[in-house]
């Protein structure tokens, strides 16, 4: 099973009143494993950037002149990210202006129902409860002490190991399910058994324990289940 963990940042917060995405970072997950496929991209807004965005991410207008502008990526990202579940946190807020981005330029949409949100599963599990990415870093146990700004892609790499958690941490038969009352938004994961052991494990028993266990049994007459 393949899936995107991605993460954008912008120069603010509404595409159609010209903001736009300066940073793309995405990472692949093959059965909920990380691989080394990894998208990642600085890009030109076209448009200055403002304070109280830089202040966010640090990535001024200096350092994103000349890097390729969205009409020369938006294939390229479309191409890596193919049919994949996209895992994001607060997925509007991203899929607003990566389907933007798309628009303006001519290329398809990505369907909503593809994403899969991280926040909303957080607030599911732990109703009340902070569920920025920096809150469940803490609740996990999660270092994210190189996160003094945002990144996109050091924020997807961190993601993708909140995501884990989130669905239950590394156990590969773990599946949940986050499916509304109107039955949307549900998260299948694909189950998985572990063979049987080639060789069963030495017993922990001692020769005492097997002794009084024997005696245990022997005191609870003929019709005890247990000797039967």
């Amino acid at each position: 099973m393949r899936e995107i963990v991605l993460d954008t940042e912008t120069t603010g917060f509404d595409p159609e009143g010209g903001d736009r995405i300066v940073e793309i970072g995405a990472i692949e997950l093959i059965g909920h494993v990380p691989t080394d496929n990894v998208f990642h991209e600085y890009i030109d807004p076209e448009r200055l950037m403002p304070q109280e965005a830089f202040e966010v991410h640090g990535l001024g207008d200096d350092f994103l002149r000349g890097k390729p502008k969205f009409a020369e990526l938006g294939q390229k990202f479309l191409d890596f990210v193919g049919d994949a579940k996209l895992v994001i946190h607060n997925a509007a807020f991203d899929m607003k202006f990566l389907n933007a981005e798309l628009k303006w330029i001519g290329l398809p949409q990505l369907p909503f129902d593809r994403a899969i949100d991280t926040l909303d599963i957080a607030r599911r599990r732990f109703p009340g409860s902070p569920a920025s990415l920096d809150a469940l870093c803490r609740r996990f146990g999660i270092d994210n002490s190189a996160r003094t700004l945002h990144g996109a892609l050091l924020d997807s790499e961190i993601l993708a190991e909140v995501y884990l958690e989130l669905i239950g941490g590394r156990q590969p038969d773990f599946g949940l399910s986050t499916s509304s009352g109107s039955g949307s938004n549900t998260i299948e994961v694909e189950s998985w058994t572990p063979p049987p052991r080639p060789r069963a494990l030495p017993s922990r028993v001692t020769g005492q324990e097997r002794e009084a266990h024997a005696a245990f049994v022997a005191k609870l007459g003929d019709d005890a289940l247990w000797p039967k």
